[in-house]
C-alpha cells in the first residue's frame, strides 16, 4: 500500500484516517471553508478539485513521497522540508496555527484512506458503489444553471472543463517527481505508462465538444460533451492501472556504481599527497 512515509504521530493519524468514515459534504464545505482562508495567506492555494488530482496521483505514485515533500510543493515554495528522523512536521506558512494544519491533515489522510480503498477494491465496473470517485465538479454546469443575471456578470471568463481541474492536479504530480514516473524498461509496462498518463493528459485539455449532458443537476442544461464523459472514464480506469503497475513493480532501485581504486603505489585519491597504500588504502 503506497502510504506516505510518516513520523509516529502522522502514523497514528493515517490509522484513524483508515477507520474513519469518507469525507461528507459538511466536511468538504469545511475543506473549502479552510482553503479559503489559506488564500487569504497564499493566492496561489488551488481549488480542492486540483488537492484530490494531486493527492490521487501521489497515492499512485512508485514511491512513497512524504509530507516534507509534497506539501511545500502544493502550499509553500516546493522546497522540501529536511527533517530528521522522528522529527514532526512544522507549522506550515500558510496556515493560521497547529490547531489549522493538523485538522487539514486529518481531513487529507481521511480522503487519502478512502482513494486507497477504492483503487485496491475489485471493481470491474464503473457502475460498482465501490469504484473510485474522483472529487470533481460540472463548473460549466453550475455556471449554466445560474439566474441569467449572475450568468451575465460572468461572461468573457474562463469556466474549466468537467475533471479539467483535476486532470490538472493530477499531472502536477507527475510533472515535479518526473523520475518516479519514468516509464519501466519493460515495454509492455513502458506502453502501459504512457497510454494511462495520456488518457489523463486528455483531461487537461478544454472540452470542446457538443454539450449533451449535465453533471451538475439532473435537469440542469447541458454542459458536457458525451465525448468528454467517456475520456473522463478512460481516466479513472488509467488511475487504477498505474496504481497496480507501481504496486507491482515497487520503487525503483538505483544502481549503485563504485568508482575504481588507485593502484597501491598511486597517488591516494583524497589529495593529501600520500601513496594510495599509506592512506586510505592502508
Amino acid at each position: 500500500m503506497n502510504t506516505p512515509h510518516q513520523e509516529p504521530s502522522e502514523a497514528a493519524a493515517a490509522s484513524a484516517a483508515s477507520a474513519a468514515p469518507p469525507l461528507g459534504l459538511d466536511e468538504l464545505d469545511e475543506i473549502d471553508t479552510l482553503l479559503d482562508d489559506l488564500r487569504t495567506r497564499g493566492e496561489e492555494i488551488p481549488q480542492w478539485e486540483f488537492f484530490d488530482g494531486f493527492l490521487t496521483a501521489l497515492v499512485c505514485s512508485r514511491r512513497p513521497i512524504p509530507p516534507s515533500e509534497y506539501l511545500p510543493m502544493l502550499l509553500g515554495d516546493g522546497v522540501a522540508i529536511d527533517l530528521a528522523e522522528g522529527e514532526p512536521l512544522p507549522l506550515l506558512s500558510a496556515f493560521a496555527d497547529a490547531a489549522q494544519q493538523a485538522r487539514f491533515l486529518e481531513l487529507w489522510m481521511r480522503r487519502w484512506s478512502e482513494v486507497e480503498q477504492q483503487l485496491d477494491a475489485p471493481v470491474e465496473t464503473l457502475d460498482d458503489d465501490r469504484t473510485f470517485q474522483p472529487l470533481v465538479m460540472d463548473m460549466r454546469g453550475a455556471v449554466a444553471s445560474l439566474p441569467e443575471e449572475q450568468r451575465a456578470e460572468m461572461a468573457g471568463e474562463f469556466i474549466p472543463s468537467f475533471g479539467q481541474v483535476w486532470a490538472l492536479g493530477f499531472m502536477f504530480a507527475v510533472e515535479n517527481w518526473p523520475e518516479d514516473w519514468d516509464a519501466p524498461r519493460d515495454k509492455e509496462a513502458a506502453r502501459w505508462v504512457d497510454e494511462a498518463l495520456d488518457s489523463i493528459v486528455a483531461l487537461t485539455e478544454d472540452d470542446t465538444g457538443k454539450p449533451e449532458v449535465c453533471m451538475f443537476s439532473e435537469d440542469g442544461p447541458p454542459s458536457t460533451s458525451q465525448a468528454r464523459m467517456e475520456s473522463f472514464a478512460e481516466a479513472i480506469w488509467a488511475v487504477y492501472d498505474l496504481r497496480q503497475l507501481w504496486k507491482i513493480m515497487g520503487p525503483r532501485i538505483e544502481t549503485v556504481r563504485k568508482l575504481p581504486e588507485p593502484g597501491r603505489n598511486e597517488p591516494c585519491w583524497c589529495g593529501s599527497g600520500k601513496k594510495f597504500k599509506k592512506c586510505h588504502g592502508a
